[in-house]
């Protein structure tokens, strides 16, 4: 049940507040007559929402916000006054107050106002899940060469409003390092908005990268906006653009160009300011010489080129992100965690992942996560196909030093795990004069201990 406090000098109009919203709120209240008091029971007892009196002696209600602010409490606080200086309403506002109402209006009001404060700290809870959610299953995870190239990459390019091409095979974070892009942007509380090119059926596809007016076409009973006036002056992510039929793609250029956006249907074009971010796992070049993608087009979304390297190229990042994947699912499913055996990691490290990449990975996880009953994944989990499927690095390509580059890593990090990161003990099994010799080659490769180990 939801619990309110509410904190009034005045027991009489405690006492009052109390007994109607239990009445018209279905709430458990409880009472506070001043602040400390107030601030004694927000320790105590999980309150959901607190209905503060400004104006108290001792410790008034600003005091109480100002220490509440100290605390790091997200309890919603509504303050009510009976003096009608709103000025003072604003300023506890600016405190960090939810909302504020005056002590003459009905119950009624401080009921609604309690629902929309507890809806508000719903949905931002909800908001803070998924985006903790997909941080933990971002495959812009590691500390591969690989990855420092690209996410310097992205921090360089991302406060350029210009046209970004991002190439790199299915599954391996092309949305994700559009994301990474509009976060790091000028304008990162602008929208995102999304648009799976391969997905839209052809004859909607101007529609929804444009909008319409109503009469337009058949079915076109309202006016809508199209992605582009959607995006306003946030990103506009266009992933598989390759798949763009050539009339979208004649007019999406012209966009592009002028920056002006026609509807369809319409006869006045308006200005559009979002940024493009397109992706594609095909290569557009090719497709270009066969024919079937503009060549003007292809030159004026490839502004700023960024390739996304598949997970076979950095299979050292492999144990950091199978054991997020896998603190994430658990979460997910409301198990247990669990964690992955040093002999599992290897075997999953050793696989070229050519499927799906990092999201052929997630599945591989959640498979073994679901197949264990213990906390510890072992190797006997490992799915056949890619438990027998590991082979000589050498024989997958690449050049004398990278390979040797990433052998080194690989053991470093298998015994890493298998030390529980402990630095020292890991330098003694290899072998190594030292601690300090350890850190020097883990800085080398650009190893450090992942920051859920820290503490």
């Amino acid at each position: 049940m939801t619990l309110v406090l509410v904190v009034d000098d005045v027991p009489a109009m405690a006492e009052q507040y109390a007994y109607d919203l239990r009445r018209l709120g279905g709430y458990e209240v409880q009472a506070a007559h001043d602040g400390r008091e107030a601030l004694e029971r927000l320790g105590a007892a999980s309150v959901d929402c607190v209905i503060l009196d400004l104006e108290m002696p001792g410790m008034d209600g600003f005091e109480v916000l100002r220490a509440l602010e100290r605390r790091g409490s997200e309890i919603p606080v509504i303050v009510y006054t009976g003096t009608g200086d709103f000025d003072r309403c604003v300023q506890a506002v600016r405190l960090g107050a939810y909302g504020f109402v005056d002590k003459a209006e009905p119950v009624e009001r401080i009921v609604r106002e309690i629902e929309l404060a507890l809806e508000r700290r719903r949905l931002r809870d909800e908001v803070r899940t998924l985006r903790r959610r997909l941080d933990a299953e971002t495959s812009l995870v590691g500390s591969s060469a690989a990855m420092l190239r690209l996410r310097e990459q992205i921090a360089r390019v991302a406060p350029v409003p210009s046209t970004v091409l991002v190439a790199g095979e299915s599954g391996t974070g092309k949305e994700l390092v559009a994301r990474e892009l509009h976060r790091l942007g000028p304008a990162p509380a602008a929208p995102f908005i999304a648009i799976n090119c391969a997905a839209l059926p052809e004859h909607l596809v101007e529609s929804e990268l444009f909008g319409h007016e109503r009469g337009a076409f058949t079915g076109a009973s309202v006016t809508r906006r199209g992605a582009f006036e959607a995006a306003e002056r946030g990103t506009l992510f266009l992933d598989e653009i390759g798949e763009l039929p050539p009339p979208a793609q004649a007019k999406l250029l012209r966009v592009l160009e002028e920056r002006r956006v026609t509807r369809l249907g319409a006869t006045r074009s308006q200005p559009v300011e979002a940024r493009v971010v397109a992706a594609s796992n095909r290569d557009l070049e090719a497709e270009v010489r066969a024919g079937r993608f503009r060549e003007d087009l292809y030159y004026r979304i490839n502004v700023h080129p960024i390739a996304v390297p598949p997970l076979r190229e950095r299979r050292s990042d492999v144990p950091e992100i199978a054991e997020r994947l896998a603190r994430a699912i658990c979460e997910r499913f409301g198990m247990r965690p669990k964690r992955l055996a040093p002999d599992t990691l290897d075997l999953l490290m050793g696989y070229d992942w050519p499927k799906n990449n990092v999201r052929e990975l997630r599945n591989v996880v959640e498979r073994m996560i679901i197949a264990t009953d213990g906390e510890t994944i072992g190797p006997e989990q490992v799915p056949a196909e890619i438990g027998g499927a590991s082979a000589p690095t050498a024989e997958r390509g690449g050049t004398f030093q990278a390979l040797k580059a990433e052998a080194e890593r690989r053991i470093l990090i298998t015994a890493l795990e298998r030390n529980e990161w402990h630095v020292t003990r890991t330098a003694a099994e290899l072998g190594l004069a030292d601690h300090a010799s350890l850190l020097k080659i883990m800085r080398r490769h650009g190893i450090r201990r992942p920051a859920e180990r820290d503490g």
